[in-house]
């Protein structure tokens, strides 16, 4: 499933066994398949090889950071969690995005539907025709083959779902050909049945494991479907879900937080759905997701680009805890943790004191602790433009450490912090978390509560080890293993302290714990924008009230950011591409509010 090359040298060899004929006028042009080459076993896997490449979002071009399945526009930079990074003038369509300002010609939504719309689904609709078509090919294969392609269909469809809302056209695979007529002005509800009777039928029809790591299992459609249900809070029917996928007994928490993020720990027991990426096998490491090419830290030393992707104070702030090791819920943001802003390297800064949830310090690089193996990271230095994007340095899980540069990195291309970690689309830890956002809202205190305290307790195993004793970091301080002299290792980088809950008081206070752990596990993930909308739908209001607090707030780190924005009703979904609109005039019609 890793390699784009498979259905490529498949179609081609196909198509050479058939492309000669007795006549010289019946030859078909070179490079070329007769249709029915794919009417057979072997050709539909690879059909559908052909749609799992679409998965990463960014497999047939170099510049497509706005189709990305990480989501890191759209989830994260629209967020409090994250800002755009590197500086004002470099990819101006993310500040729209950051600062909800979107216009219908944006090209980074337009990438999105092309991808997900023209081709994800595309391709799943023609798998699911040559299926229709193979005579011979035994029921049970068929029924298999066809739940996968149903699966990535409904994969692709949600991906279109949360950035788009209901402004979809619904393609189905009998529909090919009149696609061009089918307008997308979908009544509430039918696009999310749409993808849940994709992913029902999956659910049902694959295996609960496959031999090939990356292919879906019916464990992965549960849990996609039982995500889908929970964008509208439709906790009745995740729970079902939920609660199979838990009882399986077949996934666990991985023993260590970052276990999640670590290539050597790729397809791990927490792992659901796993989006695989491999690099050095095409030019630019197509295959190694270069949608999040661009967030790589940019730092003189490491040689890399772009510094895009930076966490916000915003975030920083939320990893701080009470004396218990808890969330401070309501007063996180009064004031800001230490930064460096507008500290030169060369300048003495001493970090931050207070005590924080070790989580912090492997989501983002903070000034004068260790970065991975790379080095100390020296603040200002490492910011492409501090002033714009702030202290914080992109985020460490989609990176990788340095003795596995070159190897499990690429080594062709200029986006050269694309590697080889796998995306954890859908794995374990959501599940627990979902479950207990449901155990929440039905008063079941101790449920919640339960499965709180077991991400919180694994998130406890580990922490980020060495203690900086340098507090001017010059450009020569990373040289080598130099910087190593300057930290204890046997003690921890920062002032660490993670509690487990002894009770809920009400289900109000559950509901805030969860809340509050959803963003603190799985912050810069590209979920927080999206978690923020559907909890709106129980609290009208919350969505617009704490992103505007947070933009107000964010301007006493970055003036000119967030200055003069606000957010509303409308900047909940993208617009549908104007491209989209002009193609097909009085067909597709645009979202609310643009």
């Amino acid at each position: 499933m890793k390699k784009l090359s498979i259905i490529m040298a498949t179609c081609f060899l196909i198509a050479m066994s058939y492309s000669c004929s007795d006549s010289f006028l019946d030859k078909a042009p070179q490079g070329s398949a007769f249709e029915n080459s794919f009417y057979n076993e072997t050709g539909i896997n690879a059909l559908l090889t052909g749609a799992y490449s679409m998965v990463e979002g960014s497999a047939l071009w170099t510049v497509s950071w706005g189709a990305s399945i990480t989501n890191w526009t759209y989830g994260s930079v629209a967020s409090d969690d994250a800002g755009k990074g590197s500086y004002i003038g470099d990819q101006i369509p993310v500040n729209e995005i950051e600062r909800w300002e979107m216009s219908t010609t944006n090209n980074y939504p337009a990438d999105k539907w092309i991808l997900n719309i023209g081709m994800g689904v595309n391709r799943c609709n023609i798998v699911l025709n040559a299926i229709s078509k193979t005579e011979g090919l035994a029921e049970a294969t068929a029924t298999k083959l066809k739940a996968e392609a149903r699966f990535l269909r409904g994969m692709y469809y949600f991906e279109s779902w949360l950035v788009f809302g209901d402004k979809v056209p619904l393609i189905s695979e009998d529909k090919i050909a009149d696609a061009a007529t089918i307008s997308n002005d979908n009544a509430p509800g039918v696009v999310l049945k749409f993808i849940t009777d994709d992913l029902a039928f999956a659910g049902a029809n694959l295996p609960a494991t496959q031999s090939q790591v990356g292919r879906a299992t019916k464990w992965a459609a549960k849990a996609l479907a039982a995500r889908a249900y929970l964008q509208v809070l439709d906790y009745a029917s995740a729970k079902p879900l939920l609660d199979e996928i838990i009882a399986s007994g077949q996934f666990s928490l991985a023993p260590k937080f970052f276990d999640n993020f670590r290539i050597a720990t790729n397809n791990n027991k927490e792992s659901i759905f796993e989006i695989q990426r491999c690099v050095n096998d095409i030019n630019e490491s197509l295959n190694g997701e270069v949608g999040i090419g661009l967030n790589a830290p940019y730092a003189p030393e490491l040689g890399m680009c772009c510094g895009f992707h930076q966490p916000t104070q915003n975030l920083a702030n939320a990893f701080k805890v009470d004396a218990n090791g808890l969330p401070l819920f309501d007063t996180f943001n009064n004031t800001d943790l230490k930064n460096d802003q507008g500290i030169a390297s060369k300048d003495e800064f001493i970090p931050a004191t207070d005590l924080l949830d070790p989580r912090i310090d492997f989501t983002m690089g903070r000034r004068g602790l260790p970065y991975m193996d790379w080095g100390i990271m020296r603040g200002q230095d490492w910011i492409r433009d501090q002033s714009w994007g702030g202290p914080y340095n992109t985020v460490e899980k989609t990176f990788f450490y340095k003795s596995e540069r070159n190897t499990l990195s690429t080594t062709t291309g200029w986006q050269t912090g694309i590697n080889s970690n796998n995306i954890r689309y859908l794995r374990y830890g959501q599940i627990l978390l979902w479950r207990a956002e449901i155990a929440a809202n039905e008063g079941d205190l101790a449920k919640a509560l339960d499965y709180v305290n077991q991400i919180r307790t694994r998130a406890g195993n580990e922490k980020v080890m060495g203690k900086v004793n340098i507090y001017k970091l010059p450009l020569d301080v990373n040289t080598g293993d130099t910087w190593k002299q300057y930290v204890d290792f046997t003690v921890p980088a920062a002032n660490y302290k993670i509690g487990t809950y002894a009770s809920f008081a009400d289900k109000n206070y559950a509901m805030k714990a969860v809340q509050w752990e959803n963003r603190l596990e799985f912050a810069t993930e590209g979920f927080r924008f999206f978690d923020l909308r559907r909890w709106d739908k129980a609290n009208p209001g919350s969505m617009a009230a704490t992103l505007n607090a947070f933009a107000a707030a964010d301007q006493r780190v970055r003036p000119e950011v967030m200055k003069g924005t606000s957010f509303d009703e409308k900047d909940k979904y993208q617009p549908v591409p104007q491209v989209q609109l002009d193609l097909q005039p009085g067909v597709l019609v645009q979202n609310s509010g643009y």
